[in-house]
C-alpha cells in the first residue's frame, strides 16, 4: 500500500481504492509517529512499550521476546545490553550466510543488536553500517560501539524511502529486521536498498518482516497499529511483487511462522523472512 493525499495523486477524485488519505499529509505525520514511538522505546529501554506479542506479559522480558522469534542465547550474552530492546519479528541474520570482509547494511539498525551481531561475521575486514532516522536510537548505538570498542560498525542517520546515505553498488548484504513496513512506500524502499548492494547477483538482501491476510485501507490506518508493523503490512504476494518491482530476482521466502490472528479485524499477520538478490 502506498500512501498520497488527493493533492499529491493529481487527482481530486481519487481514483484508486488506496489514493485517499488519512488528513492533509498522512506520510509525514506517520513518520512523526515513528520517530516518537521508537525514541521512547530508545529512552526507556523498551520497559514501558510493545512492539511484538511475546513482550507484553508481565513475565517476559526484551531479550525472552527475542529468544522467542530465533535470537541465540549466547550471542545475545556477547554483544551491548543496551542494544538488545525487544523489537522484531524475526532474526533474518539465521539466514544471511555473513561472510568475514564483507559490508553489510542493517535498515533500521535501531539500538544496533544486528549490526553488532553481523560485525562478529565479517571480522575486522568488513564493515557494518547501521542505518537508522531516530535521533535517540542512533545515540544509543554509537555510545554501545563506542563503549564496547565495535571499530567495525559505524551508525548513520538516513531514511530508507528516499535517501540510504551508502554508495551505490558497494554492499555485499543489506539486513533488516520488521521495517519495510514502516514505510509508506515499499517499492520505493526496495529499489533504494537496490541500489546500494552490489550488482549482477553478487548484492544479497535478508530481511524479516509482517505480511497480512488482508490489506488496510488507506484511511482506515490506526497510526499506532502502522508503528508496530501491523497496518503497513502487505499481502504475502504484494510484498513479494514489491520486492521485484524494487528490481530484485530469486526471491524467496526463507522462514515463516504465524505472529498474530486478529479476531477483531479479521486479519493474520504472518512473520516472514524473505531473501533475494540483485539483477544486472
Amino acid at each position: 500500500m502506498t500512501l498520497e493525499t488527493k493533492e499529491e495523486s493529481g487527482n481530486s477524485d481519487c481514483c484508486s481504492d488506496d489514493c485517499c488519505s488519512l488528513d492533509t499529509s498522512p506520510k509525514q505525520e506517520l513518520k512523526e509517529e515513528i520517530k516518537e514511538r521508537y525514541s521512547k522505546i530508545a529512552l526507556s529501554g523498551n520497559s514501558d512499550s510493545c512492539c511484538m506479542p511475546e513482550c507484553c506479559s508481565s513475565d517476559s522480558s526484551p531479550k525472552q521476546a527475542l529468544l522467542s522469534i530465533g535470537y541465540d542465547k549466547d550471542e545475545l550474552e556477547s554483544i551491548p545490553e543496551s542494544s538488545i530492546l525487544g523489537v522484531g519479528c524475526g532474526a533474518p541474520l539465521n539466514f544471511a550466510n555473513i561472510k568475514e570482509g564483507e559490508t553489510v547494511v542493517d535498515l533500521g539498525s535501531g539500538a544496533g543488536i544486528d549490526a553488532f551481531l553481523a560485525s562478529k561475521s565479517v571480522k575486522d575486514g568488513g564493515k557494518v553500517i547501521g542505518i537508522d532516522f531516530t535521533d535517540d536510537m542512533l545515540s544509543k548505538a554509537k555510545s554501545a560501539a563506542r563503549e564496547h570498542g565495535f571499530k567495525n560498525v559505524e551508525f548513520k542517520k538516513g531514511d530508507i524511502e528516499n535517501s540510504i546515505p551508502v554508495e551505490d553498488d558497494s554492499v555485499d548484504a543489506v539486513i533488516s529486521n520488521c521495517v519495510i513496513n514502516l514505510t509508506t512506500d515499499k517499492v520505493k524502499a526496495f529499489k533504494e536498498v537496490h541500489r546500494i548492494l552490489k550488482k549482477g547477483g553478487k548484492g544479497r538482501m535478508i530481511i524479516s518482516d509482517l505480511v497480512t491476510s488482508k490489506e488496510v485501507r488507506a484511511e482506515s490506518v490506526n497510526a499506532e497499529n502502522w508503528c508496530s508493523c501491523i497496518d503497513g503490512a502487505l499481502t504475502k504476494e504484494n510484498y513479494i511483487n514489491s520486492i521485484k518491482e524494487g528490481g530484485f530476482k530469486d526471491v524467496k521466502v526463507l522462514n515463516e511462522q504465524l505472529y498474530m490472528d486478529d479476531d477483531k479485524t479479521g486479519r493474520k499477520i504472518t512473520s516472514v523472512v524473505i531473501g533475494a538478490v540483485t539483477d544486472q
